[in-house]
């Protein structure tokens, strides 16, 4: 009776095996297409917070496919160095407004107001004494 079972299972196995390798009636198993990142970092604009929480990588045998991650790293690592960038000049630019306001004097862009584009038009009385 052992000896039964152990026959019948090496069959079924065999025939399992055949079936899903080479046989069936629709021949072999398709060769699996490897899934790819459905939705990537979006290329029109910059990268906010609900994209990186949004985003996931695709299983591949051992892990995530490297590419999905290297393409998704590196974006993000030039939106975050061009952002450095920018926060450094505009703090750059507040500091210096903060020091120009310290010592008293007033940015350019606020210094000319409409009463000094007035008294800028006319001379000024010494000029006019003066031959």
């Amino acid at each position: 009776m052992f000896l039964f079972l152990v026959v019948a299972l090496a069959v079924v196995v065999a025939a399992v095996t055949l079936a899903v390798v080479g046989g069936g009636e629709n021949g072999p198993l398709p060769e699996a297409v490897p899934e790819r990142l459905r939705d990537p970092l979006p290329p029109d604009r910059p990268v906010d917070r609900a994209d990186v929480e949004g985003l996931r990588f695709p299983l591949a045998a051992r892990g995530y496919r490297m590419a999905d991650v290297d393409d998704a790293l590196s974006r993000l690592g030039a939106e975050l160095a061009e952002r450095d960038a920018r926060i450094a000049d505009l703090e750059s630019a507040l500091a210096g407004a903060r020091t120009a306001a310290g010592h008293g004097q007033v940015p350019r862009e606020n210094h000319t107001s409409a009463e000094n584009q007035v008294s800028m038009d006319k001379p000024s009385p010494r000029q006019e004494d003066r031959p």
